[in-house]
């Protein structure tokens, strides 16, 4: 695999298993980690995450991730799907 190409999954590819890994650990989704689909909807009957667990997801992530996510500055769109979560994740991580 190119070089520059590694080196920008590899950082989406962390945050992808550490965010499957939260989503079943910290907010109980009944899914192993494998089996979360990327581009589910987290709220609703995709994930099944409700309005509690959007703020619960909000401070696991900054916990987890060590970012800061300020009020509005993500947008609805960040929390649409955990493919948006790991695109949120590695652009804090680059700021």
């Amino acid at each position: 695999m190119d070089e520059e190409l590694e080196r920008h999954i590899a950082p989406r590819e962390e945050a992808l298993a550490r965010i499957r890994s939260m989503l079943v650990n910290k907010l109980k989704v009944a899914l192993p980690p494998g089996q979360i689909d990327i581009d589910a909807p987290l709220v609703g009957t995709g994930i099944g995450l409700d309005s509690i667990d959007a703020v619960e997801l909000v401070v696991a992530l900054e916990a987890e991730f060590g970012i800061f996510l300020e009020q509005g500055a993500a947008g609805p769109w960040a929390f649409r799907t955990v493919h948006a979560l790991v695109d949120l994740v590695v652009e804090a991580g680059e700021s």
